[in-house]
Parts: structure tokens; C-alpha cells; sequence
């Protein structure tokens, strides 16, 4: 068999590197697009890092679903609530798994029209005493934080009032603990966490009641370009994925609960 001459193979090679270098960019580009970077908190069950260190919870689960659905990729961030809010408003995350109505983001971001999951803030405090049916209840009185929650601006309110003393605790089991001890008298916290945090026995005594209700949705940032051709995606893919029932049904969003002299 007759040799080729070394400058025809290094032609050749040339050439596939030539063909094949364009196609390896544009896969590249096409699935940089297609991936979307999202922030989920500290929030089970709704969303949570489980212990093998990997992002879960109901939320977690449905926006994969409604990803896929979409034809986006994910690449999950886990961020402290703070942290998040930042991250949305200079676009170093695309969207946040959260909640409506956050006075702090109304001009960074674009809710999504669907709503999953309901969400409900509630005052926890212990057996005998009265529940939160007014939000003079809390006046001359302490109440416990989680940290780095701003509860869609509530936790500005209640710092600015005279009488009523603020103190923060770092989780909901802290928070609870701490109610426990008597070094608060109401826990403000959501009800699904708490819930998940609970224990049969030893909080027994603790009840909650209902102060306001929220919606949970994907808060997509204003910061990227494709924040209203993302939140159409997401939108489009969880109304197909609901007809199929393969996601809970279609919300209606009705007007939220607030429990009497909740601050605007």
C-alpha cells in the first residue's frame, strides 16, 4: 500500500478541525443559553439542601419538571435569603424560587403568572397564651425573627415600632427553641417550615395562627435579558405539565389574607 504524502494528512486534519470547531461553538453557545442559574434558600419542605448536599423540596421538584418541560437546563445556587435579593437585582442569578410581593425586589424582577404553591406566615406562641388576632397583640411584647427573612418588608415595620422588642434567631428550630424558652412571646415564621420542623412531643404546647398569606412563585431578574422570554417558558410549560396532571392544578390567585392591622 502506498504511503500518502505527509502534506495531503496534514491538509486533511486541517480540514476536519476546520468542520468540526464552528459546530463545537454553537452546541457550546446553544447550551450556555439553555441554562438557566437558580437561587433556592433554606425553606423546607418547600425548598431545602438536602444531606447529600444537592437542592430539594416541592418547589425544587416542580421547577424541574416545568424546566425540562421548557427546554431549559438548571444549574442550582444555594443562597441565604439576602444574598439572593442581590444576586437578582445585579442578574448573577436568573431566578429565585420565592415568593410574591417583596417591596425590596418590585423593580428588580418579573413574577411568574403561575403560582404552585400557597404560603402562609403565621405567629407561633405557646399554649395559654392569646393568638395574633390583631397586630396590636404584639405590642409591648417580643417577638422572635428568623434571620435574614424580611418577610416582604414586615420586619422593617416591626424594628420601627417603639414597643415592640425584636430579637433573631438563626433557624426555625432555633426559633422555636427559643419560643420554648420564654425568651420571646411570639414566633413570626411559615407555616410549611415550621410544620417540617416540629416535633410531635417535645412541641407539643406550641400552636400558630394565621397572619398572612402569600404565593409562592419563580421571580425571574429584570437584570437578564431573557427574564419575560424565561417567565413565558415557565408560564406555558406548567400549564401543559398541569393538564397532563403530571403538576398540582392551575392556582386561581384570590385576594391574600392579612390578619387586622397589618401594616401596608
Amino acid at each position: 500500500m502506498s504511503r500518502l504524502p505527509l502534506a495531503f494528512v496534514a491538509l486533511v486534519f486541517i480540514g476536519m478541525s476546520l468542520f468540526h470547531s464552528p459546530l463545537s461553538a454553537s452546541e457550546t453557545s446553544a447550551e450556555a443559553s439553555s441554562t438557566v442559574r437558580v437561587a433556592y434558600v433554606e425553606f423546607p419542605p418547600i425548598s431545602y439542601r438536602n444531606e447529600q448536599g444537592e437542592p430539594a423540596g416541592e418547589f425544587v421538584h416542580i421547577t424541574r419538571k416545568v424546566a425540562a418541560e421548557a427546554g431549559y437546563q438548571l444549574e442550582f445556587i444555594y443562597l441565604p435569603v439576602a444574598r439572593t435579593y442581590l444576586y437578582l437585582t445585579n442578574g448573577t442569578i436568573d431566578l429565585w424560587m420565592g415568593l410574591t410581593d417583596i417591596p425590596a425586589l418590585k423593580d428588580d424582577v418579573l413574577e411568574s403568572w403561575i403560582s404552585p404553591i400557597p404560603v402562609e406566615l403565621s405567629a407561633w406562641y405557646l399554649e395559654g397564651a392569646p393568638p395574633v388576632d390583631h397586630m396590636d397583640r404584639l405590642r409591648n411584647k417580643t417577638v422572635i425573627l428568623i434571620g435574614g427573612y424580611t418577610y416582604a418588608g414586615l420586619r422593617d415595620w416591626l424594628t420601627a415600632q417603639p414597643d415592640i422588642r425584636i430579637t433573631e434567631a438563626p433557624n426555625h428550630r432555633s426559633g422555636l427553641n427559643m419560643l420554648k424558652r420564654k425568651r420571646g412571646d411570639y414566633l413570626l415564621d411559615y407555616r410549611q417550615p415550621v410544620k417540617e420542623t416540629l416535633s410531635r412531643n417535645s412541641d407539643a404546647e406550641i400552636r400558630g395562627s394565621e397572619m398572612r398569606s402569600r404565593n409562592a412563585a419563580w421571580l425571574f431578574s429584570l437584570a437578564n435579558p431573557r427574564a419575560t422570554i424565561l417567565r413565558e417558558a415557565f408560564d406555558d410549560a406548567y400549564l401543559r405539565l398541569a393538564e397532563r396532571g403530571e403538576v398540582p392544578p392551575v392556582r386561581r390567585f384570590q385576594k391574600t389574607y392579612v390578619v387586622p392591622g397589618f401594616p401596608e
